[in-house]
């Protein structure tokens, strides 16, 4: 493929190809226009830049490391694994990135209050965080579900001073709680700020969550070229919505000798209903704003979806994921929810890394290609996140507690 085909995207109207764009009404175009020219003054503004390279080395503590799996790598045979370790960023997961980027834009647009849905819990925990640093109001609309599922995260959130919505209507997770959110933010959208959780919804949100990730990829390039004068042969991260993903992708999309590898969520299985692989089974259509493929009915409602993984379980994905499906730059593959949690118990126990759960998707596709492979390439993956907020709900499955 040329790499012309990744060059200046998304277009001025927010697509990626035929997916993207602003499919909302006329008058919250206006409002998304007028946030995505805030976003791209403050990109021009060194005080701004300055500041956000400050927060990532000094608060998050940027950048992460790259760890070599050996004894994983050892029992498996083949393939060596290597995780750029996003679980230790301040608050245990990528989400960080973005949200401390959606905070200062809120600060710098004078919004008085900031608005968000979450599923696991790790986007509304980084999202009050960031809130907390520059002093602005948050309230995170979250799946009853999930509320009971992610406890310790729910708890980080109400310490942080963020109202937490519980939302209780359709499947109660977070297809809904985004639902939740756009609603509460329509209600106000001069004064608030809705800060997406990933790379979704209307133009200018998945460019610019895209943005902020992208220093994953960017310190993953550097990071392995220094350390062995090559670029991985495999990259792999899950995906949900898809924002580690991108993040990860971005700087390794221009080199076609680096596979790039999504990993969705086949929950109990591709032949069954309980699933959220969207991009494997799906089809383009829109959804919250955007054109995406999208786990639909025939009456083109979105599908109830499923996956061991609250961050995962939605039915549709990022835009610039369904366009390089399209086009081939990215393969896209499922784990099942036995696989993720074989590969979260092994992670924990060969490696004394306890992974998230969205994360053990793409450490699980890791465990199940690495054998295959010759001895002398490497799989990088981006391991996105800490299973602290898991730990209790797997123990509680697997009767460890």
């Amino acid at each position: 493929m040329s790499d012309l085909a990744f060059a200046e995207m998304p277009n001025q109207a927010g697509f990626f190809g035929e997916y993207g764009g602003q499919f909302v009404p006329e008058p919250l175009k206006e409002i998304m226009n007028q946030i995505n020219q805030a976003y791209e003054e403050i990109c021009q503004c060194d005080e701004f830049k300055t500041e956000l390279a400050s927060l990532f080395a000094d608060y998050v503590g940027r950048p992460s490391p790259i760890f070599h799996a050996k004894r994983l790598s050892e029992q498996l045979g083949g393939a060596q694994i290597y995780l750029k370790r996003e679980d230790l960023n301040h608050t245990g997961a990528h989400k960080i990135n973005h949200c401390l980027g959606e905070a200062l834009l809120a600060k710098y647009m004078g919004k008085t209050k900031v608005i968000a849905e979450t599923g696991a819990g790790q986007h509304g925990v980084a999202l009050a965080t960031a809130c907390a640093l520059v002093g602005i109001p948050c309230e995170i609309h979250m799946g009853q579900v999930d509320i009971e599922k992610e406890h310790p995260n729910v708890v980080k959130m109400r310490v942080l001073g963020c109202t937490i919505v519980p939302v209780t209507r359709g499947t109660a997770t977070l297809k809904d709680a985004v639902d939740s959110a756009f609603e509460e933010y329509l209600k106000d959208p001069h004064n608030f700020i809705y800060a997406i959780g990933s790379v979704v919804g209307p133009h200018p949100f998945p460019k610019m969550v895209r943005d902020f990730q992208a220093i994953i990829g960017k310190e993953a390039k550097q990071q392995f070229t220094q350390r062995f004068n090559q670029l991985p042969d495999y990259v792999t991260a899950c995906v949900g919505g898809g924002s580690n993903a991108i993040g990860m992708f971005s700087a390794f999309l221009e080199h076609p000798e680096v596979k790039l590898v999504g990993v969705e969520p086949a929950g109990k299985g591709l032949d069954t209903d309980q699933h959220s692989a969207t991009l494997t089974l799906g089809k383009p259509s829109t959804l919250h704003g955007m054109a995406c493929y999208v786990l639909e009915d025939e009456q083109g409602q979105p599908l109830p979806v499923h996956s061991i993984a609250s961050g995962l379980d939605y039915p549709g994905v990022g835009p610039q994921h369904s366009y390089l499906k399209d086009h081939g730059r990215v393969t896209y593959d499922s784990v099942t929810d036995q696989e993720c949690l074989d590969a979260f118990m092994r992670l924990s126990r060969v490696e004394g890394i306890i992974p998230a759960l969205e994360s053990a998707h793409a450490v699980a596709w890791a465990i199940r290609i690495a054998p295959s492979l010759d001895p002398e390439q490497r799989i990088l993956v981006n391991l996105s996140g800490r299973g602290d907020k898991d730990a209790d709900y797997v123990a509680n499955l697997l009767g460890l507690a």
